[in-house]
């Protein structure tokens, strides 16, 4: 079963060219060369693959460029590599209820000083307070498993630490991957390029850190957003 979270409008189709830096891809549409605004820092050498076909929006006027980049094409569905849309469409699926581990947390506040680190969320329930790092994972390591990082991450790594910190005195603490990409069923850490992360992971679990995964995806097909598995199988 998978649950309907937001139906956007249609996408500019168009093919990815190459990545000029950072925030910026160009790509083709209808055969000419425009730029589009990515909102993520990760490599996605995976996806950011010369004539891969993907799925843009049009960019706001001040923006300089055309489109922003949201998703590419996985087999006729789409991973949503969009961070800000997958904090969005978390937050939809987290406010309606459909992630039963966090039924009844309400978001307090986001951005949140822990320690040393900027932390996603505070959430909520009755009296009871949770911190919780959201990551995202669109690295596909397998063609069912998701993963993070695609690169080493030295601030994903103090994240975890201020949360092992955090959860050593007592707080309730959270570290939630969300694979954004279809036709996976388990979330495993990229320990080929961070062995340190997965160790960290390890520690937090055996620390009462709580680590979980939730898949969705985009759908090109209906220009939509679906909640694949609210509890996605975590290997370590």
């Amino acid at each position: 079963m998978v649950w309907l979270l937001a139906r956007i409008d249609p996408p500019i189709v168009c093919r990815i060219v190459r990545r000029l830096n950072r925030f910026v891809v160009l790509v083709s549409v209808d055969g000419k060369l425009v730029k589009a605004y990515l909102n993520n820092t990760g490599r996605l050498r995976d996806y950011l693959i010369e004539g891969r076909l993907a799925y843009a929006s049009t960019a706001p006027p001040n923006r300089r460029t055309t489109y922003n980049l949201f998703a590419i094409d996985e087999d006729g569905l789409a991973a949503l590599i969009d961070t800000r849309l997958q904090t969005v469409f978390f937050e939809e699926a987290l406010n309606r209820g459909l992630i039963p581990w966090l039924s009844g947390f309400r978001i307090v506040k986001r951005n949140v000083r822990l320690y040393s680190s900027l932390i996603d969320y505070l959430l909520k329930l009755e009296e009871k307070d949770v911190y919780m790092e959201v990551k995202s994972a669109v690295m596909r390591i397998d063609r069912s498993v998701a993963s993070y990082p695609d690169c080493p991450s030295i601030r994903g790594r103090k994240h975890v630490e201020d949360l092992i910190s955090a959860s050593s005195r007592g707080l309730n603490c959270v570290i939630l991957f969300l694979a954004s990409l279809p036709y996976v069923d388990t979330f495993k850490p990229n320990s080929s390029v961070d062995p340190k992360l997965t160790d960290l992971l390890k520690l937090a679990i055996r620390a009462g850190v709580l680590v979980k995964a939730v898949s969705m995806y985009y759908d090109p097909s209906d220009s939509s957003i679906y909640l694949d598995n609210p509890e996605l199988r975590v290997e370590l």
